[in-house]
């Protein structure tokens, strides 16, 4: 049986105890923790997963707006309800002290 997990990533405990509260933040809104923890690896693995929630909600958007009635009524909502999930499992993984990524979305880095 294949595993389709993807792999989480360990991170120092002393970073994880120091910007838990930053990466929550995070999925809120991405740049703080860029302005306020530079150096956290933790914080800024959630920033990137952060940013990449905020660009799938913006394509959702877009994407549910711009087709009339399916669109409407079946991309909005489903879209919606997708990113109100990941985000409740984004700030649950960094509340944990998890550096997990997202599914669907979680394995694109945008920011290094």
């Amino acid at each position: 049986m294949m595993n389709n997990q993807a792999p989480m990533i360990q991170a120092d405990t002393a970073d994880v105890e120091q910007n838990k509260v930053m990466a929550i933040v995070a999925y809120f809104l991405f740049f703080v923790p860029l302005l306020t923890a530079k150096d956290s690896a933790f914080a800024k693995y959630h920033a990137n997963q952060g940013l990449i929630l905020l660009l799938f909600s913006v394509l959702v958007n877009v994407v549910g707006g711009v087709i009339p009635v399916l669109g409407w009524f079946v991309i909005l909502p489903l879209g919606a309800l997708a990113v109100i999930v990941l985000l409740i499992m984004g700030v649950m993984n960094a509340a944990n002290g998890q550096m997990k990524p997202l599914p669907l979305i979680g394995g694109i880095s945008i920011l290094k």
